[in-house]
C-alpha cells in the first residue's frame, strides 16, 4: 500500500507529521513525501526543512493520498496550483483521498468534495463552503473514499481511523499505543464550541492577521 503525503511550501508541519507518524508504523505501508519538485521544502514557520525526493509525477497512483493544510492553501486553491492538479488526477485511482485542516480547500479546488460533507479548521468553514461543500464540526468526516479532518492535530485521528478501516481495529489500537496517543489536554478549549468567546475572537484575529501578512508579501 502506497501512502502519498503531498506537500507544498508553507504547509503546517503537524498536519503532515501527525499522520506520517501513524502511517510509518503501519506494516507493509510505503509512505512517500512528494511535492511539485525535488529538494528542500520549508514549513509555514520556515524552521522545518524537509528534503523531498519525489515529485507529484513520481507518485501518480497512490492508494492513499493525504494533503495537509496551511494558511497558504487559500491562495493555492484559488490559483489551482500544481498540487491541485495532482489531487484531481490521482483521485481517480485512489482508495482514499484525504486532507487535514485547510488541506480540504485543496480537495475542494480539485473538485473532490462536490456535494459532500467535509471538515476543516473551524476558521475556514466559509471558505470551504465557497467550493460547494457542506462544512461540519466533526473531527473526522468519512464520505465514501473521501476523508477529511479538522484542524492540525486532527490529522492523527484521521490516520488512525484509516488504519482501522484498512487493517483492522487492533492494528490501529496497537499503533495508537505505540505512539502513546492518549489526549488529556490541560484545557477544554480545543474546539470553537468549547472555547470562551474572547479566546475565539483572539485566535480569529491572530490567524486573520497572519494570513493577511502572508498574502501581502506574495
Amino acid at each position: 500500500m502506497q501512502i502519498a503525503i503531498g506537500l507544498y511550501p508553507g504547509f503546517t508541519a503537524l498536519d503532515a507529521i501527525g499522520p506520517y507518524q501513524v502511517f510509518t508504523n503501519l506494516p507493509g505501508a510505503e509512505v512517500v513525501l512528494c511535492a511539485e519538485r525535488r529538494g528542500a521544502l520549508d514549513d509555514d514557520n520556515g524552521l522545518l526543512h524537509l528534503e523531498i525526493d519525489h515529485t507529484f509525477d513520481d507518485v501518480s497512483t497512490p492508494d492513499i493520498l493525504l494533503v495537509p493544510g496551511g494558511l497558504v492553501t487559500r491562495r493555492i486553491a484559488k490559483e489551482r496550483g500544481p498540487i491541485v492538479d495532482w489531487i484531481r488526477t490521482a483521485h481517480a485511482t485512489t482508495t482514499y483521498t484525504t486532507s487535514v485542516c485547510t488541506g480540504a480547500l485543496l480537495l475542494g479546488a480539485a473538485g473532490v468534495l462536490d456535494g459532500l460533507r467535509a471538515t476543516t479548521h473551524w476558521i475556514a468553514y466559509e471558505q470551504l463552503r465557497a467550493y460547494g461543500e457542506q462544512p461540519t464540526a466533526q473531527r473526522v468526516v468519512v464520505e465514501g473514499k473521501v476523508v477529511t479532518a479538522a484542524g492540525v492535530s486532527a490529522g492523527i485521528d484521521l490516520a488512525l481511523t484509516l488504519v482501522g478501516v484498512t487493517h483492522g481495529v487492533e492494528t490501529a489500537q496497537a499503533i495508537q499505543l505505540g505512539i502513546e496517543y492518549d489526549p488529556q489536554p490541560p484545557y477544554d478549549a480545543g474546539a470553537p464550541s468549547k472555547a470562551p468567546p474572547a479566546i475565539r475572537e483572539l485566535v480569529t484575529g491572530v490567524m486573520g492577521a497572519a494570513e493577511a501578512r502572508l498574502l501581502a508579501t506574495e
